[in-house]
């Protein structure tokens, strides 16, 4: 494994991640654990989460985990309050959690919509209203919104996902204004193709590959640690200057 940086305002940091039992989000709780921060997360996927907990119970850190599904906003706030009653009142918040199921705008419907954006943008609004409270109080915490490329290059054949990802950075750049005078700061990622296992079943097909690799400047496919260790930073007091922004991890996609 690649030796990466230590972060020693991260030993523990009550951190939570939304979306954590399985790909990018994964890579993230493990990484916060590797820090020695105290990390928790919520998911619908139980039995990935109980697999994620098994692979990084070697770590020896205490990973509270709690079942959500955070298009149920009530039940969200609910699995928040069980997890700040084990790790405290979270620092950081992680809005990790989305699906970028393809779709055609034909055959979008009213509820399609509906559905998509509460999977993909609205708990991510809620989540920061739920516990942004808790770091006003602390007077400090750090934000951080997964955004995506796919609107930016443009990329069809999901509009709906690529709509709420766009609107992922004004919400970001309004709560950075909104709650930088409390030391809180709200910054944005925007992932190119990262190599998840879903993505990797789903979408990587040889000639996918060639073509992506094609836009791409560097040479290799992006493994989910580079988001990770992305997310470590702007959580750490290395970032203490670093909010409004929105930060691209994609190989430098063209």
């Amino acid at each position: 494994m690649t030796d990466f940086a230590t972060y020693p305002s991260l030993k523990d940091l009550p951190v939570l991640i939304t979306g954590g039992a399985s790909g990018i989000g994964a890579a993230m709780v493990e990484a916060f654990a590797r820090q020695g921060a105290r990390p928790a997360f919520v998911d619908f996927d139980e039995t990935a989460a109980a697999a994620l907990l098994e692979k990084l119970a070697p770590l020896g850190a205490d990973i509270a985990f709690e079942p959500c599904d955070l298009r149920d906003i009530e039940a969200m706030k609910a699995a928040f309050a069980r997890i700040e009653t084990r790790i405290g009142a979270p620092l950081v918040l992680v809005n990790n959690a989305a699906r970028d199921d393809r779709h055609g705008w034909e055959t979008v419907t009213p509820d399609y919509w509906d559905e998509r954006m509460a999977t993909n943008l609205r708990h991510q609004f809620f989540a920061i209203q739920t516990l942004a409270p808790g770091m006003i109080a602390a007077g400090k915490g750090s934000i951080i919104n997964m955004g995506s490329v796919s609107w930016m290059m443009p990329q069809g054949g999901m509009p709906a996902y690529t709509t709420a990802k766009s609107a992922v950075h004004g919400m970001t750049r309004s709560f950075a204004a909104d709650l930088g005078k409390h030391r809180i700061r709200v910054n944005a990622i925007a992932p190119g193709w990262i190599m998840t296992e879903r993505q990797q079943t789903l979408w990587l097909t040889p000639q996918a590959r060639e073509k992506h690799l094609e836009r791409q400047l560097l040479p290799d496919l992006i493994d989910p640690v580079y988001l990770a260790n992305m997310v470590l930073f702007l959580a750490s007091d290395d970032a203490a200057m670093c909010t409004a922004q929105t930060f691209i991890v994609d190989g430098g996609t063209v």
